[in-house]
């Protein structure tokens, strides 16, 4: 049905009012990282050591002085484990394939496998690959590929500092730049990098069968490292959690792994590991999300693609928001300073679980975290299980803010719990409400869930497809369907809001209700193919 300028005014006018109606105090913003790892390739000042296949890389690295370049051979293949020593100085030292520059992709541009050829390989049959002496700094690898022996299961490629009890010993200054970390395709490995440092970058890289059998495994883990991190453009496959902060009490008292930055990558699970898929090559992995935070502070996640995550050793939840002081020494741990914006998560269980305080052992609480300008799409349903939940809010949180994104999920799209949750605003978000929409532990959806558990709310300007009027605050929508929200093609799954939507430009900041197409494609790097995105300039 046609709306004419004055209904559409009418209609704008009756929204702001609710949504005055509605409005307390503002939430507290969460804080942006204070401070970034500088990618920057560096100049190099010294020599060139070259190490050939059958030379010892260790020694060359013991004899290398900040500003030198060791280049290793192609395709050649050299036994570790190897050690990062500590040296004086603040140049870098260089570890790189000798093959030429354009062999690989420019600085910027992901690898990937079919790179493997102009790479060396740094390989071990025991213990990490590479591990850093204390205090281990200034060191760059370039176009290599870090594997076990075949055959061979290890805990960690890549062992950047462990249980080190001062921020002195700390290493710092790493960069992993487009390299290629795999575990073993048969047995896995359960880490490929231990992120326990400061002033470090993993850029460009790809990592594939992190994964075992009973045990959480991990692509990229940090719990005693301090920051700040770099995680940008990089393919992060692991069966536990792709990605975590924290896990583990840190060694350092009051250390919290801070300003984080993770844009730009590709998080997902092969459906090899999927019971059940006829992709599935009948190894029962231990699946868990694909990315979780237990212990960090003023965290950036932008530009990602989350998919492919189901129910097996978690409820499905693809993204986790979950303080943890995970052994109980660490009563210090806390999630907070979280923003989530212009992020794709899809084919999953469930969408995003916040746990405001540690139900197990003495914590900080969760607050400030952001959620804006995501797509949430195909959440739920019987190839993921998972329930469908989009956003599930448990214990007590501080100021949670979920704004402008689009959903399509099969379940509620909030689930909350635990004691009232202050600072909530849910607004200007499109999703469907199927049969229990905004539901709490105890209450009935909508209204009587809201006044248990979100006392100072602030809920307007959403659009809930198959919601009733009746059960929720003045202000929101309630088309029959997500058919009647008007996008430019649901079935083609381009979520841009049509010319004659009625819910264009009648977000609480006068943009559409939903995400804002351009900015999430203009975020996206390297993504998977993205319908939405099609023709839109970036």
């Amino acid at each position: 049905m046609k709306r004419g300028r004055r209904g559409l005014l009418l209609f704008s006018a009756m929204w702001l009012v609710a949504a005055t109606a509605v409005a307390g105090s503002p939430p507290a913003a969460p804080k942006a990282p204070q401070v970034s790892v500088d990618t920057t390739y560096p100049t190099p000042t010294g020599r060139t050591i070259a190490v050939g296949a059958r030379d010892d890389f260790q020694a060359a690295l013991n004899a290398a002085r900040p500003g030198d370049v060791i280049t290793l051979e192609a395709g050649a293949t050299y036994a570790g484990p190897f050690t990062l020593p500590d040296k004086p100085g603040t140049d870098w030292i260089v570890v790189r394939t000798n093959a030429p520059d354009d062999r690989l992709p420019p600085p910027g541009n992901r690898v990937d496998p079919t790179h493997a050829a102009v790479m060396p390989k740094l390989v071990a049959a025991s213990g990490p690959v590479i591990k850093t002496a204390p205090a281990a700094h200034h060191y760059r690898f370039v176009g290599i590929e870090m594997r076990p022996r075949e055959g061979v299961f290890l805990h960690h490629l890549v062992q950047l500092g462990s249980a080190e009890r001062s921020l002195s010993e700390i290493p710092h200054h790493i960069v992993v730049d487009r390299c290629y970390l795999h575990g073993d395709a048969t047995r896995g490995t359960r880490r490929g990098i231990a992120l326990n440092s400061g002033f470090t970058a993993v850029v460009d890289s790809y990592f594939t069968d992190f994964k075992e059998v009973g045990a959480d495994s991990q692509a990229i883990a940090g719990w005693n490292g301090p920051g700040p991190f770099k995680i940008v453009n990089n393919y992060l496959e692991g069966a536990g959690e792709n990605v975590i902060f924290g896990g583990g009490d840190p060694s350092i008292s009051g250390l919290v792994p801070s300003d984080i930055e993770i844009r730009r990558n590709h998080f997902a699970k092969p459906l090899a590991w999927k019971i059940g898929d006829p992709a599935y090559r009948g190894t029962p992995w231990a699946i868990k999300n694909l990315f979780e935070l237990k212990n960090a502070r003023r965290v950036l996640i932008e530009g990602n693609v989350f998919e492919r995550n189901w129910v097996h050793a978690q409820t499905g939840f693809a993204i986790l928001f979950t303080v943890r002081n995970q052994d109980g020494g660490a009563p210090w741990s806390v999630v907070e300073d979280v923003t989530f914006v212009n992020n794709i998560v899809r084919h999953t269980g469930a969408g995003i679980n916040i746990l405001g305080r540690d139900d197990l052992h003495p914590s900080q609480q969760t607050r400030r975290v952001l959620i804006r300008n995501n797509l949430f799409e195909d959440v739920g349903g019987a190839q993921w299980n998972g329930g469908g939940r989009l956003f599930q809010l448990l214990v007590e949180t501080t100021d949670v803010v979920i704004e402008h994104n689009t959903a399509m999920q099969t379940g509620p799209f909030v689930i909350v719990d635990g004691t009232a949750h202050r600072g909530f605003v849910y607004r200007d978000n499109i999703a469907p409400h199927n049969e229990y929409g905004l539901v709490g532990t105890g209450t009935a959806p909508g209204k009587p869930t809201i006044d248990r558990y979100f006392p100072d709310a602030q809920i307007t300007r959403n659009v809930i497809a198959g919601g009733r009027t009746v059960a929720y605050p003045a202000g929101n929508a309630f088309p029959a369907s997500l058919d009647a929200v008007g996008f430019v093609s649901l079935v083609g799954r381009d979520y841009r809001l049509a010319p004659a939507s009625r819910f264009r430009r009648a977000a609480t900041d006068g943009a559409d209700i939903g995400i804002d197409v351009r900015a999430l494609c203009s975020a996206l790097t390297n993504a998977p193919e993205v319908p939405s995105c099609r023709g839109v300039a970036g």
